[in-house]
């Protein structure tokens, strides 16, 4: 006979395991207890609240149109560049690190950055542009993608996300110069939606919108890791610049010459000069703001060389003129697809596209199928297509379909 008992291991609960992880955490991490949801629909369960955000932004729709979307180099066929997909895991896999050595909630990290470019539309800035241009044009807002971003997950799709995830995929602007972002904590969903509004009024992509969290702080400074030398190793892997490419010295004396070393170069001094990681035992109150304390960024030394880099890049890839040669035909394209698609909802066109594939799929919020104006649907569906769909859908709308045999 066996006399071994068998001793089952005790099993944690999962608040015990969620207390037992943020006993690590930095005293300017943002708990999982600070998460704020407008609508909370289900019981919490074994994941943290904005581990589940992460996983509600992988299952949305939006999500799944991040496989064809255009990082910078649009109309280029080539399978090693970077398009939106990997941009947005570059992002999260950077600002993990950095959350990690800082003792951030990495969960947070992650959703902010994997939910932070499903705004963008078609052949990336260029479109983006170009979609603000008419939408303006038809008398509604200026389109941004951040502001794109949240409208898609928050109005559209409804998925019930937390207001820190949403402010920080708002407040992500990776094109910003500074080198140093404050934060200063809310919980008020009146506060953010002032945010939005502000945000849609004046145009700005979030320059001048700070994320209310350290997490997000790291999110928006990761943004800009993950394209700055990434940009340049695809714009020699296309013939765009030469493999000898000389970058400026001022940058590359203080972060390197190569992608690798750039990312390695930023990070290092990102966490070296932030103060999030304080080893301070005493946690901060979630509304306790100190502009010493509350920053996350770079050494002035590395963030001047950061923006030498980035110069370098808008003189010699975004702005780069074999880059935008087809520009006018995208901006025909757009205006061409935008007012057919405005003329199908206005005369009621069930047989169109738009009603569809848009409009009459599954997932839809109703509040926003019945308060969107027709101009506002226009650029939904068009910022929300891939690359691809937009072209088929132009060539489907342009070229007449040719009879075979009889009527």
């Amino acid at each position: 006979m066996n006399n071994r008992q068998n001793i089952a291991p005790e099993i944690q609960s999962d608040s015990a395991i969620k207390e037992s992880i943020e006993k690590y955490y930095s005293p300017y991490a943002t708990l999982n207890s600070h998460a704020v949801r407008r609508k909370k629909r289900y019981p919490e369960d074994i994941r943290t609240e904005f581990s589940r955000d992460c996983d509600r932004i992988i299952h949305s729709r939006a999500y799944s149109r991040y496989i064809d979307k255009t990082q910078v180099f649009y109309l280029v066929s080539n399978d090693h560049i970077t398009h939106r997909a990997l941009h947005v895991q570059i992002v999260s896999r950077i600002g993990r690190t950095i959350g990690r050595r800082l003792r951030l909630n990495e969960d947070l990290i992650e959703a902010i950055a994997t939910g932070h470019d499903i705004g963008h539309p078609p052949y990336g800035h260029t479109g983006e542009k170009i979609l603000s241009e008419l939408s303006e044009k038809h008398g509604s807002k200026k389109f941004m993608h951040n502001v794109q971003s949240v409208r898609f997950l928050d109005l559209i799709e409804d998925s019930d996300l937390t207001l820190q995830v949403l402010d920080g995929i708002l407040c992500h602007d990776g094109e910003s110069n500074q080198g140093r972002l404050s934060y200063s904590r809310y919980s008020s969903w009146e506060i953010y939606d002032e945010k939005l509004s502000d945000a849609q009024k004046d145009g700005h992509k979030g320059s001048h919108l700070y994320p209310s969290t350290p997490e997000g702080c790291v999110v928006r400074l990761a943004d800009t890791i993950a394209y700055i030398g990434r940009d340049i190793q695809d714009a020699i892997e296309i013939g765009l610049l030469p493999a000898d490419v000389s970058l400026p010295d001022s940058a590359t004396e203080v972060l390197g010459c190569d992608n690798r070393t750039i990312v390695n170069s930023l990070i290092m001094d990102l966490i070296e000069n932030s103060r999030a990681g304080n080893q301070n035992s005493v946690r901060v109150p979630a509304d306790r703001y100190d502009e010493d304390l509350n920053t996350i960024g770079y050494s002035d030394r590395t963030a001047g060389a950061l923006r030498e880099l980035k110069e370098f890049n808008y003189k010699n890839i975004y702005n780069n003129k074999k880059l935008t040669s087809q520009k006018k035909k995208i901006e025909f394209m757009y205006e061409f697809l935008f007012e057919t698609y405005l003329d199908d909802l206005e005369n009621g066109n069930k047989k169109s596209r738009i009603y569809k594939e848009y409009i009459e799929t599954d997932g839809k919020n109703p509040d926003y199928l019945r308060n969107a104006s027709p101009p506002e649907i226009v650029s939904d569906y068009i910022a929300g297509m891939t690359d691809g769909y937009f072209e088929r859908r132009f060539t489907e709308t342009v070229i007449p379909k040719r009879i075979i045999g009889k009527f």
